[in-house]
């Protein structure tokens, strides 16, 4: 096992993260946020056609650049740097890895170089009233239609970017058992409303289904595991994405140590801020290694990806949460303002924090896990 990105991989990272810094812009970020969309659709499709990312990790014979879970660490870590506005993430880490592992080939075929050319926004609606992504907390039915077609009663919370996406992955439950199907955006009986939450950069939408026509993915009563293999590599993605604000957090903090000036020198010279910078490199650092662990269980396709997603998802969410709040504190109180970028990073850690359920919970997986 080679724990080190080669030199593809950093020319990748390098190449982003000049794409990220004129696209993504502070101002820029600001600025998307407040619309509706939450999202440019021109940087969509240059993303897309420039630098082939949405298609990354979708083999070549459905229109993608066959590339794996590695490469797209170094993507997500770089837009969680750069808190890029887009629906990337549930796009890539959930509609399209959903699909990848449905076992679906005409699905697959049917749907897949959408998404890979930027033409399809995608997501994965499966939380409802309780939050959590879970199918014992699904309550929404499929019924199978007299075409030989489904439709689909209930209703959806917490769907990302589900008031833009093309296309709609579902959980629902079937007669054969916990289903996943696909509904199309202008499908009938289907309503989407924005919602406003506490991190403006990430939408998130509620969706409701009224007898809504919708298509079998994979095979039904399959849901269940479709669920959570796509959801343990979300989570890795996600473990990426906060590596990526918490080392930009650090960043920050040091940078601002070394500029603001207190009786008479840098406050980065003082011992309590030297120790919390420290602490906060050590944090970010474990985190960084217990994320990176979890993409190469992914990429390799091992049997400890539920239980190092689990760790992964554990550590980083609470070492991006501690670097954002001791950004802020680095920054004198001044960080948590609209003024200033540090809150929207403290937003987005606890956002995330939250996403696919909390550091508590994790824990208990991983517990479970070790002890199976």
């Amino acid at each position: 096992m080679i724990m080190a990105f080669t030199a593809e991989q950093e020319e990748l990272r390098r190449s982003l993260r000049r794409f990220l810094e004129d696209k993504a812009s502070s101002a820029e970020v600001r600025r998307l946020m407040e619309t509706d969309e939450g999202y440019d659709p021109t940087v969509w499709t240059q993303m897309a056609q420039q630098l082939g990312l949405q298609g990354m990790a979708i083999p070549e014979e459905h229109g993608g650049a066959g590339f794996g879970q590695v490469e797209l660490m170094v993507v997500f870590e770089e837009m969680g740097r750069a808190l890029l506005p887009a629906p990337y993430f549930s796009t890539v880490a959930l509609a399209t890895n959903a699909l990848l592992l449905s076992g679906d080939d005409a699905a697959k075929k049917e749907l897949l170089p959408g998404m890979a050319e930027g033409a399809t926004i995608a997501t994965f609606a499966v939380a409802e009233d309780s939050g959590r992504y879970d199918f014992d907390d699904v309550a929404t039915t499929a019924t199978k239609a007299g075409d030989g077609g489904w439709t689909l009663d209930g209703s959806k919370a917490f769907v990302l970017d589900g008031h833009t996406a093309d296309l709609i992955l579902v959980a629902a439950q079937a007669p054969g058992g916990p289903s996943v199907f696909a509904v199309q955006a202008d499908a009938a009986g289907l309503t989407r409303r924005a919602v406003q939450t506490l991190d403006m950069t990430r939408k998130q939408a509620e969706l409701t289904l009224t007898g809504t026509p919708a298509r079998l993915i994979g095979t039904e009563g399959a849901g269940r595991d479709l669920l959570r293999q796509t959801l343990d590599l979300a989570i890795v993605a996600l473990a990426a994405e906060q590596v990526g604000g918490a080392q930009r957090c650090l960043d920050m903090s040091v940078d601002y140590a070394k500029l603001r000036v207190q009786f008479g020198r840098p406050i980065g010279s003082f011992q309590a801020v030297k120790h919390k910078c420290a602490d906060m490199l050590l944090e970010v650092e474990s985190a960084r290694s217990a994320a990176y662990y979890a993409g190469w269980a992914a990429a390799e396709g091992s049997d400890e990806l539920p239980m190092v997603a689990a760790l992964a998802k554990a550590y980083c969410s609470d070492a991006y949460f501690h670097a954002a709040a001791d950004n802020i504190q680095i920054h004198g109180g001044i960080g948590f303002t609209w003024e200033h970028d540090a809150h929207l990073y403290y937003r987005r850690a606890k956002s995330s924090e939250l996403l696919f359920g909390d550091a508590v919970e994790h824990r208990e997986r991983l517990a479970a896990a070790l002890l199976d």
